[in-house]
């Protein structure tokens, strides 16, 4: 009995899938123990093939692993599946189709029908009537029976299409959104804006001998009073006739437009806007050395946090009917003024023997920005009678769903999301019921991202519960169900479920055992899924939408080659934590016969993102590197992947363990795999390497930085060295920003511990790195210069982006990496 089978039957967790994970009844909706969730073994068989893996090949075009579908969805009618496929030996993708009765006989969409099975924007309205949809610079629209309607080509470009409660189709055209009636053609205009002073016919005086002309001279004061009567007769016709189109509504000429959107009755309007700003300063550039023309490109780039300036977004209520605008102000919503950072400021004004005191001005707030969520933050019943929205501050610590009190032009708060640390920037869908005027919501409050239900005006109800998160809600026309995905039986499998609105019955959907997704067909009665399995890229499987029918596979992409290969097939064990209550899970990678002979030499790869989740039962979209690490576990390595701390799909305090301290917890995580893999896989402490690519690069740094004897080599690929340098939408969250909490990047930057360097470590960076900028590597590099420090080497990638692209490229650094463990492990 191997020492990994000792580890499992100690706590009661050796055998099948079967025996790990528990069924997806109404008992695993409430929170399971850790141990019960401890480890689990894909249900794959390995490769039984001698073929040796090789860097040459794993590094190579990706189109060697078969050409995968992605993008699946819908055709406009609902009858087809849809899926695009990369073309061979090309980068471009093709468009495929097939019937939902022969959903496995695909064939390529031709150029002139595209439009019928991709499109960007696609609306329904209420009725059934008519489907109006986006492709290109075209907006279509296809009617009952099925006929398609080309409604507009070129021009002026529709977007932000919506129906209204009449049938008509609204859809913003540049600085206006008009709607068209798709019976008679007739467009209407019914709201327009414009960042200007607002003409005024007669203007006052502006100095002594203006105001004395207009007093003194009969013909000057005639021409003002005529002036002034045109402009009355004007505003009359155009409130009074149709025929002439509203005057816009005038804002802050400093201002620009963040969003508008018009209630589908057309009465109200909301609109936001924000003080004039740039993405970034003439300063921010990024040179780009290989060019055709042998020059020196100069590439814009983002701003720096250290840079980041606050924004804050004016709301107004605009009444359509009596051209009247009102401002919507934050001040309804509760602790829009509370000093949520005055321990952080207070903490730092000590650091420099300082005092601060609590500074209750109103908080800068914005419309919320989810990173995953492609709706609105305004959101309209189909009623048109109420509208909900979400917003954020800007300092990231609240998140708020707001109605609005059309009679008092006052936000009225329905939910307040508070963290301490920050708002998770996912989970955050929401929207209204279909046939009552409820919304529905995903929320982290519990500490795991759940569903729920709210009236307004009374408290919310939870739909799901328990240790796992939910994810990509899908409401039914009849607000019968919500489908989702979630990790519900265990942190590493995600399977899709449906909870019904009223009685809070979850049903599973699938039980495929990997990592599913799904789309849900117009129609409602089926379920198109992509399914991945550990050692298996996503294929698409075809199911009705029922829980008792059994899915259809439906595409087969994976080519020979691929499957001939010895792949590892790592299993996903729970590490125990000798910080927190919960269990690392990781993916552990063995070698035949690791329990036996010398003490074995072990790579640990840390997964890049910060938040996002490696150790699950699915393909990883770090492939190559599951490549890489199958490749070194037939040289006899061991190798893991740990789902540290920050990591997503394990709950907010999971998250935010990181705030303020970003590469403190994490490598603590890291210390405990490293015992468990000395303790647990006969591994030789003196002989574990690390790897990892952007927040995995960053880690290699702490960890050989603040911890100088956990690992013998690191190497640190397009690494963040200084936090200060990194993006505002992502660093802010975690970090605050350094004018506010230098403590917090100081702590976090691993240019700051880089005295503490004592092992072999590569730098691997690319040139063009729009993410995380080139400067990051050279600051350190001459850091470590200054520092005296002999054990370190770079390659620099010239014409590499973030994610590298050339196939030389991403082979000349994997045999980097190669060689620094085989030279120093």
């Amino acid at each position: 009995m191997n020492k990994i089978t000792t580890y499992l039957l100690a706590a009661g967790l050796a055998g099948s899938l079967s025996a790990c994970v528990s069924t997806a009844d109404s008992s695993a909706q409430q929170p399971v123990p850790a141990v019960v969730k401890q480890t689990i073994t894909p249900d794959v068989v390995p490769s039984t093939s001698d073929d040796t893996i090789t860097l040459k090949q794993i590094m190579s075009d990706p189109q060697w692993l078969g050409r995968q579908p992605e993008s699946m969805g819908w055709s406009l009618d609902g009858a087809h599946i849809v899926y695009e496929r990369e073309r061979e030996n090309s980068h471009l993708n093709d468009v495929y189709a097939a019937s939902v009765s022969t959903p496995e006989n695909a064939t390529k969409v031709s150029l002139d029908k595209l439009h019928e099975y991709r499109f960007d924007e696609k609306v329904t309205s209420a009725d059934g009537k008519y489907t109006a949809f986006k492709f290109e610079d075209s907006v279509y629209v296809r009617m009952r029976d099925n006929a398609v309607v080309q409604l507009t080509r070129g021009g002026a470009p529709l977007s932000n299409l919506t129906f209204m409660t009449d049938n008509r189709l609204m859809a913003q055209s540049g600085s206006k959104v008009v709607a068209i009636n798709l019976t008679t053609g007739q467009r209407e205009e019914l709201v327009s804006w414009s960042f200007s002073e607002e003409p005024v016919a007669v203007k006052p005086a502006n100095d002594y001998i203006a105001a004395e002309q207009q007093s003194l001279i009969a013909y000057i004061a005639k021409v003002r009073q005529q002036r002034q009567d045109a402009a009355d007769d004007d505003e009359a016709l155009a409130r009074a006739s149709h025929s002439v189109a509203p005057a816009p509504f005038y804002f802050d000429p400093n201002h620009q437009l963040v969003a508008a959107s018009v209630s589908p009755n057309g009465q109200y309007a909301i609109v936001a806007t924000a003080e004039k700003t740039s993405w970034r300063d003439d300063s921010d550039i990024m040179p780009h050395y290989i060019q055709e023309d042998a020059r020196i490109k100069s590439v814009p780039a983002r701003r720096r946090v250290a840079d980041a300036k606050p924004v804050n977004h004016e709301l107004w209520l605009l009444d359509l009917a009596t051209h009247t605008k009102q401002a919507l102000p934050y001040t309804t919503l509760p602790g829009f003024n509370e000093d949520v950072l005055a321990e952080v400021k207070r903490e730092n004004a000590r650091a420099k023997g300082e005092t601060y005191e609590v500074n209750r001005l109103p908080r800068d707030i914005i419309l919320m920005n989810s990173w995953d969520w492609r709706e609105s933050s305004i959101q309209w019943h189909n009623n048109g009678e109420q509208v909900a929205i979400m917003l954020e501050a800007w300092d990231n610590k609240d998140r708020w769903i707001a109605t609005v009190d059309f009679e008092k032009s006052a936000l009225v708060s329905q939910h307040r999301l508070h963290d301490d640390a920050w708002i998770n920037y996912s989970h955050n869908q929401f929207g209204w019921l279909n046939n009552s005027e409820r919304l529905f919501f995903v929320s982290e409050e519990s500490g795991y991202a759940h569903l729920y239900l709210m009236t307004p005006g009374q408290s919310a109800r939870a739909l799901t519960s328990g240790q796992f998160v939910t994810d990509n809600p899908t409401l039914t026309k009849d607000d019968q169900w919500l489908y989702f995905t979630a990790n519900k039986t265990h942190p590493g499998v995600y399977e899709v479920y449906r909870v019904s609105i009223e009685s809070g019955e979850i049903q599973a959907m699938t039980s495929l055992n990997g990592i599913t997704e799904y789309a849900l067909s117009p129609d409602e009665r089926h379920l198109l899924l992509s399914h991945s399995k550990v050692t298996r890229p996503a294929e698409l499987y075809l199911k009705a939408a029922e829980p008792a029918t059994e899915p259809k596979k439906v595409t087969d992409t994976i080519s020979e080659a691929f499957l001939a290969m010895p792949w590892a097939v790592p299993q996903v064990v729970a590490i125990p934590s000798s910080h927190t209550e919960q269990p690392i899970y990781a993916r552990v990678y063995l070698p035949e016969n690791y329990d036996q002979g010398e003490a074995r030499r072990a790579v640990v790869f840390n997964h890049g993102a910060g938040y996002l989740q490696n150790a699950h039962l699915g393909w990883s979209g770090y492939f190559r590197e599951f490549m890489f690490n199958s490749m070194l576990v037939q040289q006899g390595y061991v190798v893991i992947d740990m789902d540290y701390r920050a990591s997503k799909g394990y709950g907010r305090d999971w998250r935010t363990a990181i705030y303020r301290q970003m590469g403190t917890p994490e490598v603590q995580d890291l210390q405990d795999g490293v015992n468990w893999l000395v303790e647990n896989a006969n591994v030789d402490r003196a002989r574990i390497g690390t790897y990892g690519g952007s927040y995995g690069g960053f880690l290699t740094f702490m960890s050989m930085f603040t911890a100088p004897d956990l690992f013998k080599a690191g190497a640190a690929l397009r690494p963040v060295t200084d936090w200060a340098h990194y993006n505002t939408g992502y660093t802010s969250n975690i970090l605050n920003t350094p004018d506010v909490d230098p403590i917090a990047f100081e702590r976090s930057s691993p240019i700051y511990f880089a005295e503490g360097l004592k092992n072999a470590l590569l730098i691997n960076a690319p040139m063009v790195d729009d993410n995380v900028f080139f400067q990051d590597s050279v600051r350190l590099v001459q850091r470590l210069i200054e520092l005296e420090k002999e054990n370190f080497e770079t390659a620099i990638y010239p014409v590499e982006p973030h994610g590298f692209v050339q196939p030389s490229s991403w082979l000349d650094e994997y045999r980097r990496i190669y060689k620094l463990f085989e030279t120093n492990l």
